[in-house]
């Protein structure tokens, strides 16, 4: 039963891992549910109180950063609310639509909305290409912390 539970925990790393990238899978929550799973499997013997606590806060810096990051690289820009809101219906639609779409759907829709609030093409070029750095500025740091939490929890179980 044991092995079984650690199997499950690293197929949900695993997932996890793949879903820093894919919007669809909470990646990062679903890192840390799997490191939960080991280290309860394990009775909590490698992995303690406070190295879960470290990584729960890790857990929660990087959804921050992801939820932060598309915003700020939009508000640098000056975007409008419509150019927000195209930029997360982009976001949700480019997952219908492959690798190709998840890396234009937040610039394309940032820059509809953008031209719906009666911006310049050249205006919304500028909003879609700042949001679109930010989600990517966004993913990049949550990847980051995803595999210092890997990190720290490899250490905890070897150490």
């Amino acid at each position: 039963m044991t092995t079984a539970l650690f199997v499950l925990a690293a197929v949900m790393v695993l997932a996890g891992l793949v879903g820093t990238i894919l919007p669809a899978l909470p990646g990062v929550p679903l890192i840390f549910a799997g490191m939960l799973l080991a280290a309860w499997a394990d009775g909590f013997m490698h992995i303690g109180v406070w190295t879960l606590v470290l990584l729960g806060f890790l857990c929660l810096l990087a959804i921050a950063v992801d939820v932060v990051a598309g915003l700020l690289g939009a508000k640098r820009v000056g975007a409008s609310g419509w150019a927000l809101f195209g930029a997360a219906v982009g976001t949700f639609a480019g997952f219908f639509l492959g690798i190709p779409g998840l890396l234009l759907g937040p610039f394309v829709g940032a820059l509809a909305g953008e031209l719906l609030a009666g911006g310049t093409m050249r205006r919304a070029a500028e909003v879609g290409f700042g949001t679109w750095l930010g989600l990517l500025f966004g993913t990049l740091a949550k990847i980051a912390l995803s595999f210092a939490m890997l990190g720290i929890f490899v250490f905890a179980l070897v150490f």
